[in-house]
């Protein structure tokens, strides 16, 4: 069974803002002051004009620490443009962890006591190039910076990098928004079947664990159930979230079978198991959808 792995270091001062489907939105809901911008993905004059097509207008003051393979030279070269109330540092594509790091640092230290948001325009660049070690040191030296900023850091979800990606980030604690095609899923099942949407919000962790922990690859509910230690389901409520992620893709059923359902679980999808997760913890709250409701067992 395919498992899907447990981030080591997360903090909730980090937001992640995912996209499967273009430019992560990671300008929005920024405090329009002080801003220092870390781009991999977008070049200095593209990420400017951003400002003014998604706000309307630039931050008071912002400084960008902009890291491209147009950059030739290990020296870093700084430019600030007073009128603009905007400096930029440039960095060779090579410059290592550290030496942008110490980039944003410099920037941070002349905020004259103000305290920006950080906003990485996107971190696959970074996973896609360097790996995920040199992409979890950058992002444990972020948030090392300054116990008080924001990090909203954009991640270009590609399949490529999924697992990667939730390795490095915890669904429930380090992502605050999702633009992908299984959130469309999510908004569908909420609508057309409220109560096993309800069970997959409560129970999907339980669920996932279930799953992972199973040794069966064609299990009934209470099978998947039978992993669990000390589980807060039944084998009911287990067999109606595992339905739900059936609808979501997570998942198949095993259709030569007569009796309870058996779930094929040769076919279980963690990198998509993740992101189910992500949406539903971004997702706004709304009231518990009450169990009682759901029918008899499914075993």
């Amino acid at each position: 069974m395919v498992s899907m792995a447990v981030p080591t270091d997360h903090d909730r001062d980090i937001t992640v803002r995912l996209s499967a489907t273009g430019q992560p939105p990671v300008r929005d809901g920024v405090p329009p002051d002080q801003v220092i911008s870390l781009l991999f993905g977008t070049g200095i004059e593209e990420w400017r004009r951003g400002w003014q097509s998604s706000l309307g207008s630039e931050p008071s003051k912002e400084a960008i620490v902009s890291v491209s393979d147009t950059t030739r030279g290990a020296t870093a070269t700084t430019q600030v443009v007073p009128g603009q109330r905007l400096a930029y540092t440039m960095l060779d594509a090579s410059a290592t962890v550290d030496r942008v790091v110490e980039a944003v640092s410099t920037h941070l230290d002349d905020a004259e006591g103000q305290t920006p948001s950080i906003i990485v325009d996107d971190i696959t660049p970074v996973l896609s190039d360097r790996g995920i070690t040199a992409t979890r040191s950058l992002l444990a030296a972020l948030r090392n910076l300054a116990e008080d900023t924001t990090i909203i850091v954009g991640c270009s979800y590609l399949p490529e990098v999924a697992a990667d990606i939730g390795s490095l980030f915890d669904p429930t604690n380090d992502v605050g928004m999702v633009d992908h095609p299984v959130a469309d899923a999510v908004d569908r099942l909420q609508r057309e079947d409220p109560t096993t949407f309800g069970y997959v919000r409560r129970h999907w962790a339980e669920a996932r664990d279930g799953i992972e922990q199973c040794t069966r690859n064609y299990p009934q509910a209470r099978q998947v159930h039978a992993s669990l230690v000390d589980p807060e389901t039944t084998p009911r409520t287990l067999g109606a979230t595992l339905s739900g992620l059936v609808r979501l893709g997570v998942l198949d059923t095993w259709g030569e079978t007569v009796g309870p359902t058996r779930y094929d679980l040769t076919a279980y999808d963690p990198d998509r198991m993740w992101v189910v997760a992500a949406v539903l913890s971004a997702a706004t709250t709304t009231p518990e959808t009450d169990e009682s409701s759901m029918g008899g067992d499914d075993d």
